[in-house]
């Protein structure tokens, strides 16, 4: 009873300490879905550039996508032209951070990491683009997807907006990373109560060993940018030292086995082995830097276990906003009735599709197939996987529109 109730405490302080932040986080995501049209980023992503480069970096840094909700947008910014330049700064940039995921290190790991982490995301992601342009002889992509760009924009109000807002940033969201959140509180509050207070000062002064121990477990594996504050906070906590910390939170959400065999299929293998070396030595580089040359009071950690236990006016706001959080996770997670597909499931035609792991890559999916002529109207049921279609498409033609953005067509059921 006592590691429970260790563990929970644990879990409890964490959420508590970031809900109101993650709140937060996702209202600033919702806003930017909405705001911010698609594409718009292929617009300013298309030139074999430099600054076609810095711009996807850019682009990238604020959009609350993971290692595999990305895959789908940059494939189809690739495919519409964008050089591997511009992909690869994408593809690294964007998962590494998000509002949502800087907002939430804010309020566990304080302003220093903060800043820190979208920095070296843009460095690390601005270095590997132009690597990728250099090395890549000016290759253009020849296909193109993501028609929705010149279909006749249709005015939305602002009520609708504000729906849309809410729905993506509190429904759509949750559903992506609470999951991946909740299993690091998980983590972090089994590490708290396992690991003992001076594992990581067994390694000695030998960091780059302990980092490299971190890149080798975190890189295949699957976290998302805010399920990572957690970890590494309650590894910080045992001994680890900030700079590695900085390397589970750059290496683990920027890459996970699915997008590296995505990326090497679509981009090919020298790129992907640029875009994992690049990855590797700027997360190395910038966690090397903070341990030798950065204060470390910057990184202390010790005081986040005590702000738990302050009944101030802020902790109760802080618990109000840990119910709606947790009300919000129970609703996205268990009691959200399965969709039907529409009346017309009896007559559609019914595809399986591999690969898709959250709402971005749903709606992209079901947006390549809907832009084919010879589709009415489309379904897409993430948790089974099934696409719906209403029409006469062939199953080249969908074949075709699914695996040109990065997933695996499995045929007609």
């Amino acid at each position: 009873m006592e590691f429970i109730k260790e563990v929970v405490t644990v879990i409890f302080s964490i959420f508590n300490t970031m809900s109101p932040y993650l709140l937060l986080g996702f209202l600033f995501a919702g806003i930017l879905h909405v705001f911010v049209p698609q594409q718009w980023f292929s617009k300013y992503l298309s030139k074999n550039h430099w600054t076609s480069v810095l711009y996807a970096t850019l682009f990238g840094i604020p959009l609350p996508l993971c290692s595999c909700g990305v895959i789908p947008t940059a494939m189809a910014m690739y495919k519409e032209g964008a050089s591997k330049g511009s992909t690869i700064a994408f593809l690294i940039a964007t998962p590494q951070t998000g509002i949502d995921s800087i907002i939430a290190t804010y309020s566990l790991l304080g302003l220093p990491f903060a800043v820190i982490r979208p920095i070296v995301a843009c460095f690390t992601a601005v270095f590997a683009g132009l690597t990728a342009n250099a090395f890549s002889s000016h290759e253009r992509a020849l296909a193109t997807i993501a028609q929705t760009d010149h279909k006749e924009r249709v005015e939305v109000s602002l009520t609708r907006k504000l729906k849309m807002i809410f729905q993506y940033g509190y429904v759509e969201m949750m559903e992506d990373i609470g999951k991946m959140l909740l299993l690091g509180l998980i983590i972090a509050g089994l590490i708290t109560y396992f690991v003992p207070n001076n594992f990581f000062t067994l390694f000695g002064n030998n960091t780059i060993l302990t980092m490299f121990l971190v890149l080798a477990v975190s890189i295949p594996m699957y976290v998302c940018a805010t399920g990572s504050i957690p970890i590494a906070i309650a590894l910080m906590m045992k001994g680890m030292s900030p700079g590695t910390a900085l390397v589970l939170l750059m290496a683990g959400p920027a890459a996970n086995i699915a997008s590296m065999l995505v990326i090497a299929k679509v981009l090919g293998r020298k790129t992907f082995l640029l875009y994992l070396t690049t990855l590797i030595i700027g997360a190395i580089a910038s966690g090397l830097f903070i341990d030798n040359f950065l204060p470390a009071s910057w990184f202390d950690v010790s005081n986040v276990a005590i702000t738990a236990h302050h009944h101030g006016s802020f902790y109760y706001f802080k618990v109000l906003c840990s119910i709606i959080l947790l009300m919000l996770f129970i609703n996205t997670m268990f009691l959200k009735k399965k969709k039907n597909v529409p009346g017309t499931q009896h007559r559609a035609i019914k595809f399986k599709i591999d690969g898709m792991t959250c709402n971005h890559c749903k709606s992209n999916v079901a947006r390549v197939i809907s832009n084919l002529n010879s589709v009415k109207q489309v379904t897409v049921d993430l948790s089974t996987g099934f696409a719906y279609v209403e029409g006469n498409p062939t199953d080249e033609e969908i074949k075709s529109s699914v695996e040109a953005i990065g997933f695996k067509f499995k045929g007609r059921f």
